[in-house]
């Protein structure tokens, strides 16, 4: 349908009336997903582990901002979790799943512990939060749930075999519940964010100059990425301009997947 005379872009490809929580949301890519939630008129619920951080960067978010600490790998609390931010927050119409870790080990160093800690948060963790939430993201009759997905859910990176796994993870549970959750209106899509530039990007490059000139390399646009970039096709996968946008990864990379 085209745009009717009385809405703007703004109504299409904006956030208002929206209540997002997003996990991991205290720094990193999951802060500057909030940031671009806001200013695109949403209200926004951020989680974390760390209280003090989530004070702060809830305090930087503004009013339409609050912070709850949640471990997403308490996987029996989150139902309870869920009903604290509605009865606090309000009904929650997108979801966020970005909270994660890594570790880098080649594969006869890391342990079994290692690998199985990062599936925890970023397959089992997102596991529970979507279905903790799903139940009022549908009763909001226009919500989705959202992933942060990786170039390691597409390409052989080494040394990070249980961050890579779990990003593939993200994949199979996108289609898998875009086509579940289809009937209930609830739609599923996710972001693979190629090389963006951050301060644990900075520091993990730094002491590997060649790994920087790989990457460097590798990107066609001859730029990294920005944290605003990966917030805002979150932001358009949430909105009303993508209602016929599901089981999608939207990959931001600068042609990194595909460039040669």
């Amino acid at each position: 349908m085209w745009l009717p005379a009385d809405e703007t872009l703004k109504d299409v490809f904006g956030l208002a009336g929206h209540h997002a929580l997003i996990t991991g949301g205290s720094s990193g890519l999951g802060l500057d997903i909030a940031r671009c939630f806001l200013s695109a008129g949403a209200r926004v619920t951020i989680t974390g582990t760390d209280a003090a951080k989530l004070d702060q960067a809830a305090a930087e978010l503004g009013e339409n901002a609050a912070g709850f600490v949640c471990d997403v790998t308490k996987l029996d609390e989150a139902n309870d979790f869920a009903g604290l931010v509605q009865d606090k927050r309000g009904t929650v119409s997108i979801l966020v799943n970005n909270a994660g870790r890594t570790v880098k080990q080649p594969l006869d160093v890391m342990t079994p512990e290692e690998f199985q800690d990062v599936l925890n948060i970023h397959v089992s963790g997102a596991f529970a939060c979507s279905r903790a939430f799903v139940k009022q993201i549908e009763a909001s009759g226009n919500g989705s749930i959202l992933f942060t997905a990786s170039m390691s859910s597409f390409l052989g990176i080494p040394n990070v075999i249980g961050y890579s796994a779990a990003k593939a993870a993200h994949v199979g549970m996108v289609r898998a519940l875009a086509t579940e959750l289809a009937p209930r209106g609830v739609r599923v899509n996710g972001v693979a964010p190629g090389w963006i530039d951050t301060p644990l990007f900075r520091k993990a490059t730094s002491s590997d100059p060649a790994r920087r000139v790989k990457i460097d390399g590798r990107i066609p646009m001859k730029r990294l990425g920005s944290g605003a970039d990966i917030g805002w096709a979150m932001t358009y996968l949430a909105s009303r301009a993508a209602g016929y946008v599901t089981g999608h990864i939207l990959v931001v990379d600068g042609g990194a997947l595909h460039g040669f």
